[in-house]
């Protein structure tokens, strides 16, 4: 038993290690946090819970082409992809869910290969990815600068989205999203690690935690991890940013906790929206302290 939990923890320190070296490299690499642009984001984000003619209102007040709306009923997803040709750009927006129990439950699969990628993903998002990007390949510019945004389950499919995009030598922007869970694992987030991921959270909603952090399952070192930099919107004017194996461990004590109004309200687009406008114009960039305990995942010592 205890040469079992040595070679547990010899495995967390190794993925402790690595991701601190990765998220050292990657955040020296990336630019500071653009607040007002990751507004602009999330206004695409929460317009895609709206009827097409607000979007397409929406699209021309921005500047922008509404250039395809789609509903794909077999896998219950909607999505848009607007086009700025003036500045040579497109954005993909798909639809997420507001309801947490059911991203909760979504999020619980185990992860598959994709074969057109080489990593493992989530089946269902994966999946979902799959069939918009089928539907709009024919659609997009090889010379624009392509992102992707959405809200919960729809930021989930919006990064693999961005990784099609990629393994296809399309240009990739920005991949902003809000509330999203976790895609893949390890391998498949340190493949893809040079795309421009910016992942906002709030700090109770629990849908980016899941699927839920299990640390037996570093065991096998196949555990779900999530891609990019973390944006905590907190209080007022501030913010904390999170990488790699900070970002796993903030699945703190309140994970194990019963779903609640709290947690609700913190994983809808409005409350988002709120949190950011107060980091316009200025915001201030705080610490933040997990409460997990790393070098005490498997319990007490045995006596």
């Amino acid at each position: 038993m205890r040469v079992k939990l040595l070679l547990r923890y010899t495995n967390v320190a190794i993925i402790v290690l690595v991701s601190c070296v990765v998220a050292r490299a990657t955040a020296a690499a990336q630019s500071p946090i653009n607040f007002a642009e990751i507004r602009e984001f999330a206004i695409l984000a929460n317009a895609a819970y709206q009827p097409l003619l607000k979007i397409r209102t929406l699209s021309a007040l921005k500047k922008y082409l509404l250039s395809h709306y789609s509903n794909i009923p077999e896998i219950e997803i909607s999505y848009f992809l607007i086009t700025d040709d003036v500045a040579k750009t497109q954005i993909i927006v798909v639809r997420g869910t507001s309801n947490v129990e059911n991203a909760m439950v979504n999020a619980a699969l185990k992860l598959t290969l994709d074969s057109h990628l080489g990593v493992r993903l989530h089946n269902g998002f994966s999946r979902s990815a799959r069939a918009i990007y089928t539907e709009i390949r024919p659609l997009l510019k090889t010379d624009y600068a392509i992102s992707v945004t959405g809200h919960s389950l729809g930021g989930a499919v919006a990064l693999i989205l961005a990784m099609h995009l990629d393994v296809d030598d399309f240009t990739v922007g920005k991949v902003v999203t809000f509330g999203q869970p976790k895609v893949t694992n390890i391998a498949g987030t340190d493949a893809f690690k040079h795309l421009d991921v910016i992942r906002v959270v709030t700090p109770k909603d629990m849908v980016p935690l899941v699927p839920p952090f299990d640390p037996v399952d570093l065991y096998d070192l196949d555990i779900y991890w999530h891609s990019g930099r973390e944006i905590i919107l907190l209080a007022d004017a501030t913010y904390a940013l999170l990488e790699g194996v900070n970002s796993l461990l903030r699945a703190t004590r309140f994970t194990q906790e019963p779903l609640n109004d709290k947690n609700l309200q913190e994983h809808q687009m409005t409350l988002y929206m709120l949190l950011l406008d107060k980091k316009i114009p200025a915001a201030s960039l705080v610490s933040y302290t997990n409460s997990f305990n790393l070098f005490n995942l498997f319990g007490a010592e045995e006596k």
